[in-house]
């Protein structure tokens, strides 16, 4: 099992994103996680439309598109029409679901779902074949500023759950975690089975350190994960 990383660009310099993306970039990290808030779905509206348009104009790197929405037709529509490279959409806010994946997957990007963390696993029962990602969220949308929100206790029994539904399944979906995906926190999300880790505050934009040392404890924390897994599987 392999795990990339996905940086939330959110969580960079808003005021000179174009420099944190290239700091992104040079630390060894080639996808950008860009959070799409509508300011309904959840509290929230850090990045908008037109600042999604210049990321896009500005680096060749990956762009992974979250949309936390209430109107998912039209945003989804507008990152596939910037060039996302992903598109994942929550099914709390979505009516037709499997058109939805349909219309990502034709127009080329990738397509995900996204689940808050009491949305039940079952909403995938039958449109999983359809799907290129499956998008965990260990926090409510929306709440990363609150220090008080932490990942919430049902995280890896979650986690390990989807895990254990694709390997008996011998899917490929990509087993994404977002939300407080913090150094501390690594190596038991991905001995649990998660294969992308979004990294926001508490892990590759760490205070404290640079970006490339963050990136460095981020793979250690990521191999103790892997180790432990093997282990249980043993």
């Amino acid at each position: 099992m392999s795990v990339q990383y996905s940086a939330s660009v959110m969580t960079g310099d808003l005021a000179n994103l174009e420099s944190t993306i290239h700091a992104v970039e040079a630390a060894g990290v080639t996808t950008l996680h860009v959070d799409i808030l509508d300011g309904r779905f959840s509290p929230s509206m850090p990045i908008g439309l037109e600042t999604a348009k210049r990321i896009r104009e500005v680096t060749s790197m990956t762009l992974d598109a979250h949309v936390m929405s209430t109107d998912n037709d039209f945003f989804v529509q507008e990152m596939l029409n910037i060039g996302m490279d992903s598109v994942t959409f929550h099914v709390e806010g979505t009516r037709h679901i499997d058109r939805l994946l349909r219309v990502i997957r034709r127009s080329g990007a990738k397509a995900g779902m996204a689940l808050n963390p009491a949305t039940p696993l079952s909403v995938l029962d039958w449109v999983l074949p359809e799907v290129d990602k499956v998008c965990l969220m260990l926090i409510n949308p929306g709440y990363a500023t609150d220090a008080s929100e932490a990942q919430v206790p049902y995280a890896l029994k979650k986690i390990s759950a989807l895990r254990a539904l694709l390997d008996s399944t011998q899917s490929e979906v990509v087993l994404q975690v977002d939300g407080r995906v913090s150094l501390e926190s690594v190596p038991g999300l991905v001995a649990a089975g998660a294969t992308d880790l979004v990294l926001g505050s508490t892990s590759l934009f760490r205070k404290g350190a640079t970006l490339a040392e963050n990136k460095l404890l981020l793979d250690i924390a990521v191999r103790e994960g892997l180790d432990r897994a093997v282990q249980v599987a043993a």
